[in-house]
């Protein structure tokens, strides 16, 4: 029988390795199998657009030392939680923790379950409900894997984030080959009539297209501060927090290079910008037919890592809550032998699962889910950068194994740029609709739903606390 220990703590289990995998997993997933070429629609030349991509990784890098030196000072489970708990309080944690759980890590998990429904019904069809039925499949398989103990979710992480990276190589791969065989004459008929009718560049050049080409990028990018959820188990964390995060981001960063410039040798910068399916398109004009099961396979098994490592994180900051606020005591029980928050895990799995059915029921499924989560995300992204600067602040004498190099101008940087993604994510909204409301207003919604439970939740400690008194 499992050990329920509701006073102990996360132990140091995972080794570098297994941090790295868990960091290149979230990180990697359908994103560079999509938005290559919405950015390529928005780059002036090829110039710009691998600048695009080296501009993204150098922004995710300078988050990631932001992320290093809270995680080594402030070491803890609850990753974001933590850091904003001890800069702004209770109430502004508390909400962060509501909606990670209803928003934030959810609808990642939810709009990842759609890819990866997408993409295996192009292999094995479920029916007219497949998508659904594949991604509701994935949730539970991986919520119960990950129930079993931190060791077999860690362990499947290595194994599909094996299988994600092999996959990114096979597209570098793909396009070496179709440049050295002049295989990009050959395209499939929509793609060569795009190349055929496109201008020979891409979009003119404005700071705003190119920054409009940034949101999509850093979007790709995005999931690497997951990584401050596993400090508190990381062995080492002193030393290998750093080369976690940056290595990671080093690897991923040079994966997407080596991606886009394969796609550019087999399409060029005018095929990638009209082609609905970049990466789809260059495996089938490298390998034929193949090419489509392939790729289907790819992005399905790029989501499936996606969503483990999702939850495997994500369940931390719902057990950091737990163990502040009495109402939600549940959720801070860890498993001791396990090694992992099992209440947390199946809330936020079942959860997820409602989200899936809300996002198949209005028909958007990813889309509604990507607009559904973004403004909140990003959000609170801005304000664990600003809470960098009020802890240097308040809390002076606090060891520091790791500090931010050239600060405050790097901290500066990051917070600029999760403001400008926050704009561009409430400005930048689509037709997915929740009872006639924007999805991106109903994510905003939710957090107002999490500013009254907070008021509720509160009141109701202070009534227990009078009573012990009396």
């Amino acid at each position: 029988m499992s050990q329920v220990d509701t006073q102990g703590a996360p132990r140091q289990t995972l080794g570098m390795v297994e941090a790295i995998a868990i960091v290149v997993g979230i990180v990697i997933g359908a994103g560079i199998f999509k938005a290559p070429s919405l950015v390529a629609m928005n780059s002036a030349s090829e110039a710009w657009l691998m600048a695009a991509w080296i501009l993204g990784g150098v922004i995710s890098i300078i988050g990631a030392l932001c992320y290093c030196e809270l995680a080594t000072a402030y070491p803890s489970a609850g990753g974001d939680y933590h850091f904003l708990h001890r800069a702004f309080g209770r109430q502004v944690s508390f909400l962060f923790a509501w909606c990670r759980f209803s928003v934030i890590t959810t609808g990642s998990i939810a709009l990842l379950a759609f890819v990866f429904g997408d993409y295996m019904t192009q292999v094995i069809s479920l029916g007219p409900y497949s998508s659904a039925i594949w991604g509701v499949a994935s949730v539970l398989l991986l919520t119960w894997l990950n129930v079993r103990g931190v060791k077999q979710g860690a362990a499947t992480q290595v194994l599909l984030t094996g299988f994600e990276v092999a996959g990114l190589v096979l597209v570098f791969v793909a396009g070496v080959y179709a440049a050295w065989a002049g295989l990009g004459a050959s395209a499939p008929e929509a793609v060569a009539a795009a190349k055929a009718a496109a201008p020979a560049g891409g979009a003119a050049f404005s700071l705003g297209a190119f920054g409009f080409a940034m949101v999509f990028v850093l979007l790709t990018f995005g999931g690497w501060n997951e990584g401050a959820y596993i400090s508190a188990e990381l062995r080492d964390r002193e030393r290998n927090m750093v080369r976690v995060m940056v290595g990671s981001l080093v690897l991923v960063t040079l994966l997407y290079l080596a991606a886009n410039w394969a796609y550019l040798a087999a399409l060029g910068l005018s095929g990638m910008g009209k082609s609905q399916a970049v990466a789809a398109d260059l495996l089938r004009i490298s390998f034929g037919k193949t090419g489509e099961v392939l790729i289907s396979l790819m992005v399905a098994i790029s989501a499936l890592t996606s969503i483990n490592a999702t939850m495997m994180v994500g369940a931390r900051s719902n057990f950091a809550a737990g163990r502040d606020w009495d109402a939600l005591g549940k959720l801070g029980e860890w498993v001791e032998d396990r090694g992992t928050p099992v209440n947390a895990l199946l809330a936020q799995g079942a959860f997820a699962l409602l989200l899936i059915g809300l996002g198949w029921a209005t028909g958007g499924g990813f889309s509604t889910m990507v607009e559904f989560t973004a403004p909140v995300f990003w959000l609170f992204f801005l304000l664990a950068g600003v809470s960098l600067f009020v802890l240097r602040a308040r809390e002076p004498n606090t060891p520091r194994p790791f500090k931010v190099p050239f600060y405050p101008i790097l901290p500066i940087i990051f917070c600029a740029a999760c403001a400008y993604m926050l704009q561009s994510s409430l400005g930048y909204v689509g037709g997915n609709t929740f009872l006639g409301v924007n999805a991106a207003w109903v994510g905003v919604g939710v957090l107002a739903i999490g500013a009254v439970l907070m008021v509720m939740l509160g009141g109701l400690k202070r009534e227990q606390i009078a009573g012990m008194k009396r």
